[in-house]
Formats: C-alpha cells, sequence, structure tokens
C-alpha cells in the first residue's frame, strides 16, 4: 500500500468510527428517553376476572 492510499483509509474509518459513535450515542439516548417515558407511566390494572400471577408449575 501506498501512504496515499493508507492516510485515505485511515480518514475513511475516522469518519466510519464517528459514523458509528453518534449513532450509538443516538440509541443510548433514545433508550433512556423510552425507559423514562415507561416509568413515568402508571403501571396497567388487570383485567377483571383475569388471574393477578399466571399459575405456577405443579412440581409434579
Amino acid at each position: 500500500m501506498s501512504t496515499r492510499s493508507v492516510l485515505v483509509y485511515a480518514i475513511f474509518m475516522t469518519d466510519k468510527d464517528d459514523k458509528q459513535a453518534r449513532l450509538a450515542e443516538a440509541l443510548r439516548a433514545n433508550l433512556r428517553k423510552r425507559k423514562a417515558q415507561a416509568r413515568a407511566q402508571p403501571a396497567p390494572a388487570p383485567e377483571p376476572g383475569a388471574p393477578s400471577e399466571p399459575d405456577a408449575p405443579s412440581g409434579e
């Protein structure tokens, strides 16, 4: 590889790494936002007639 091709490759990889870092940060921010929204919502009320907990399997 020539020096120029190494330099071009290095610049390309830097741009790619920057893009991946920005994407990763955006995904983390989105996840934090969705978790905060989920915590802010009250827990859904159970449906009438539905068991409060699923049946546990018996030991048999």
